[in-house]
């Protein structure tokens, strides 16, 4: 069981890691949308790479913190039976929903994306618009780490239902144990 957990703690440490990392990228969104609005409206100047730039940053930070939004729980969820629910019935669910849901669809995403980025990396993408960035072939790739990053999660939302299952929930990592108010419902 420690094992487990120290698994669980090696991939939401990753994930922490490279969520806070990409994070940053949304200030890298902010300035140079805004350098582009600026050249064009102020200096009727336009540059067609900077306006991938843009988008190509924003696809790579939403791909890359998904793992870290799952790790926060960040992500949408139907709250009306799951927040009053016990700590155990919360680890029933989560385990039910990773294993039936949430591993398959990184499966298929990682599947059929695969020969997408491969092609991709064949030939070395770049953007269809003239005068546009290279290396689109490096942002698909983003596609596998989202499928990788987000799977690496779901397991260790498995782990950590396996360990307040087997009744070691002290044995779960602080990155995701059950928030405050989980703690306070009564364990039925």
């Amino acid at each position: 069981m420690q094992f487990l957990a120290l698994c669980a703690g090696i991939i939401c440490h990753i994930n922490n890691g490279l969520g806070k990392a990409f994070a940053w990228l949304s200030l890298g969104i902010v300035l140079v949308c805004f350098t582009v609005v600026v050249q064009r409206y102020v200096f009727a100047i336009s540059y067609v790479w900077m306006q991938d730039l843009y988008i190509w940053l924003n696809g790579a930070m939403f791909t890359g913190v998904a793992g870290f939004a799952l790790l926060r729980n960040d992500h949408v969820r139907v709250d009306i039976f799951y927040r009053p629910a016990s700590i155990r019935t919360k680890a029933i669910i989560d385990l039910t929903g990773v294993v039936v849901f949430l591993l398959p669809f990184t499966w298929v995403v990682y599947t059929y994306s695969m020969p997408f980025v491969t092609r991709a990396w064949g030939y070395y993408e770049a953007s269809a618009n003239v005068g546009g960035m290279p290396g689109l072939f490096i942002l698909k790739s983003f596609i596998i780490g989202f499928a990788i990053l987000l799977a690496l999660q779901g397991v260790a939302m498995v782990v950590r239902s396996i360990l307040v299952l087997g009744g070691r929930p002290e044995l779960v990592p602080p990155q995701i144990r059950y928030g405050a108010a989980a703690a306070e419902t009564p364990d039925v």
